[in-house]
């Protein structure tokens, strides 16, 4: 909780986290909440549990990847999941983060260090793309794994720091399940940067 705003009011935004997730949390907090997502299927999830739980929030269908459909410095945080995985370019993202925050705004976001991409049961190497390796992409769509890509920290934490943010806290943490998990490895990041 210490990595919030104060969120009595706060303007909140779920980049590309919609499912019913976060925003619940945020709402009871007090934030008047926003969510943006790509995928009907998770915004149809978002909007199903906000009636359910009896709270309002604004739902937005687009792609994180183009110019976000907001004004500058229009919300006072960002809570971005483990959603990056899922573009090939998250520089343009982090760009667009630091535009839409008011100066002093919070971006919390979780990064996939790239470990689960080198320890599969292929041990597939670095980096992971399917839009450069046919076999991949093929695979990627008959086992239904999404097309997913592998980011460097550089990309990740040094794409944040690159847009203008203030790094001011990370946090690590495993799989929860499976090898990677029994042998404590990390696999995963959350980050907390302000906007300057």
């Amino acid at each position: 909780k210490d990595w919030f705003c104060n969120m009595r009011n706060a303007k909140v935004l779920g980049l590309a986290s919609g499912g019913g997730q976060q925003m619940p949390i945020f709402s009871a907090l007090g934030a008047e909440c926003t969510v943006l997502d790509y995928s009907k299927a998770q915004l149809q999830s978002e909007k199903m549990v906000a009636e359910r739980e009896g709270y309002s929030i604004n739902i937005i269908q687009a792609d994180m990847t183009e110019p976000l459909p907001f004004e500058d410095e229009s919300f006072d945080l960002i809570f971005h999941p483990v959603s990056n995985c899922f573009v090939e370019n998250v520089i343009p993202i982090w760009k667009e983060c630091y535009r839409i925050l008011k100066k002093g705004g919070i971006l919390l976001a979780g990064l996939d260090n790239g470990i689960n991409y080198v320890f599969n049961d292929e041990e597939t190497e670095l980096p992971y793309n399917p839009l450069k390796d046919e076999k991949l992409y093929k695979d990627s769509i008959a086992n239904n794994w999404g097309i997913q890509f592998s980011h460097t920290i550089e990309e990740q934490i040094g794409g944040q720091l690159k847009a203008g943010f203030i790094l001011t806290d990370i946090y690590q943490d495993t799989n929860g399940v499976g090898n990677l998990h029994n042998f404590n490895v990390p696999t995963f990041f959350a980050t907390r940067s302000v906007k300057r």
